[in-house]
């Protein structure tokens, strides 16, 4: 049995959760999340807590069991907390503004690098060098991240680039000269 898909998904007051067959829509204070499952695994949802099941022993079925319930507990924090991912930027000049609901990236490029804000997607610029990215799709927010990260990801001789917040970046030893 799944360690992970045999735990039961607690539902918050305030959100509410219909399962019609394999269908799924999570409402909540912060919005809206629906997702098609697959039909190998089932919901029953009862006072408050969501438990998934699965039909047969296979490989799929086991593989899809702890799947189907992460992505449910994740739809059910989105839509009552939210996500967000904290962004750092890292070089001399390097910065970033909020341009509307945009972002302009400057890093060492000749010209600056804009970001559009997905739907479903906030950005926040509480200093220069740092961008929040949040939203109620934790796989939006991370694929949104990783994009802005891809613009100029660090490199390991100064450690300048845009990295995560904690991120750790091995530092190499440059050349040497005399």
């Amino acid at each position: 049995m799944s360690r992970i898909g045999k735990m039961p998904v607690t539902v918050p007051s305030g959100v509410d959760v219909e399962v019609d067959g394999t269908h799924v829509t999570v409402k909540g204070s912060k919005g809206e999340l629906s997702r098609e499952f697959t039909d190998r695994v089932s919901f029953t949802l009862d006072d408050g807590v969501i438990n998934v099941g699965r039909g047969d022993d296979t490989r799929e079925s086991r593989a899809l069991h702890g799947l189907s319930r992460a992505l449910l507990a994740n739809m059910v924090e989105g839509v009552s907390e939210g996500f967000s991912k904290v962004l750092e930027i890292q070089g001399v000049g390097y910065r970033t503004s909020l341009q509307g609901s945009d972002i302009e990236l400057l890093v060492g490029f000749s010209h600056p690098v804009n970001v559009k804000a997905p739907k479903g997607i906030t950005f926040e610029v509480p200093e220069p060098t740092r961008i929040v990215v949040s939203g109620i799709d934790k796989e939006q927010v991370g694929q949104v991240a990783a994009d802005i990260r891809k613009v100029r990801p660090p490199e390991p001789y100064k450690g300048k680039g845009i990295r995560y917040s904690g991120e750790y970046v091995r530092r190499k030893a440059g050349k040497a000269g005399k």
